[in-house]
């Protein structure tokens, strides 16, 4: 909380509110709102599909649409902390399948560190056709992600701790897979986002887009803030001030985080009676089994 107010009292320092309300004001919400919506839906549907094949490799079968109710209810404990909401995910999961809770964490650890490398590859395929000296610094992003798939495959992999049960198992071909699988949710994103940013009035080139945007992905997907606000606002005027004014990328920054994550809570608001009563199946009947 107190990084949250701290990293937006230094913008709205930088940022006169009576700008940013002039930016918000002016902006095209019937076109913003007709790419964003999509976008967070198409999210949903994907992110669905990714959690369902990875379930299935590691823990056995299970219905596409039986997974809609936790990914939806997941992103309601998510909007407030990150964490939490992987540990609700990994809960649920552990009294739908009634396997131990632990191995589901590990798996939530997989998708977790491959939505992370997707990213990072995104972003180093921007830099290929855009080289510039900002550009130097995501190489550090890049070695760190490698870090830590060195860490994962050599120290961490090779033991018998539950925790890491699906690191273990995952074979390379099916970390790609995962990776390969996660392509569309970033492209389609990108897109949307770039198109999006024209309501603000914003044009930022698509290479120059394509090398950022999954830099504040990731900074956006940090629990080190209340709902995630702050760092990403903050990447948006870091890396985009050469093409767009503070107030108009703080104002797309806001409306596009805020449709996004009150999109997700709404979706997931709609999916939480469905998910209590597949853990509560009825007054009186049997409850899905503790972890």
């Amino acid at each position: 909380m107190l990084l949250t107010l701290a990293i937006l009292a230094v913008i709205l320092r930088r940022v006169p509110f009576s700008a940013l309300a002039a930016a918000l004001a002016e902006a095209d919400y019937r076109t913003f709102l007709a790419l964003m919506i999509p976008n967070t839906l198409f999210y949903f549907g994907w992110d669905t599909l990714v959690l369902a094949v990875a379930v299935r490799w590691f823990h056995g079968p299970v219905r596409y649409r039986d997974l809609l109710p936790v990914r939806a209810s997941s992103y309601v404990v998510g909007f407030f902390n990150t964490n939490l909401g992987r540990g609700a995910l990994a809960a649920y999961l552990c009294r739908r399948l009634h396997a131990p809770f632990l191995e589901l964490g590990s798996t939530v650890i997989f998708l977790v560190l491959t939505e992370y490398t997707q990213l990072v590859l995104w972003s180093m395929l921007g830099i290929i056709g855009f080289r510039a000296e900002v550009t130097r610094s995501l190489l550090v992003v890049a070695a760190a992600v490698a870090g830590v798939w060195v860490v994962v495959r050599i120290v961490l992999a090779p033991r018998r701790w539950t925790i890491v049960r699906t690191l273990r198992l995952a074979t390379f071909r099916q970390y790609g897979a995962i990776v390969l699988l996660r392509a569309p949710m970033f492209l389609v994103s990108l897109c949307l986002h770039y198109y999006a940013a024209h309501a603000f009035g914003i044009r930022i080139p698509f290479v120059q887009m394509l090398t950022f945007l999954p830099v504040i992905f990731m900074l956006a997907a940090l629990p080190v803030t209340v709902a995630h606000l702050g760092t990403t606002q903050a990447a948006w005027i870091f890396f985009f001030s050469q093409y767009a004014s503070a107030p108009r990328l703080l104002a797309f920054s806001l409306a596009a985080h805020l449709v996004f994550a009150a999109t997700r809570a709404i979706v997931g608001v709609l999916w939480l009676p469905s998910a209590y009563f597949d853990l509560v199946p009825a007054r009186g009947g049997d409850r899905l089994p503790a972890c």
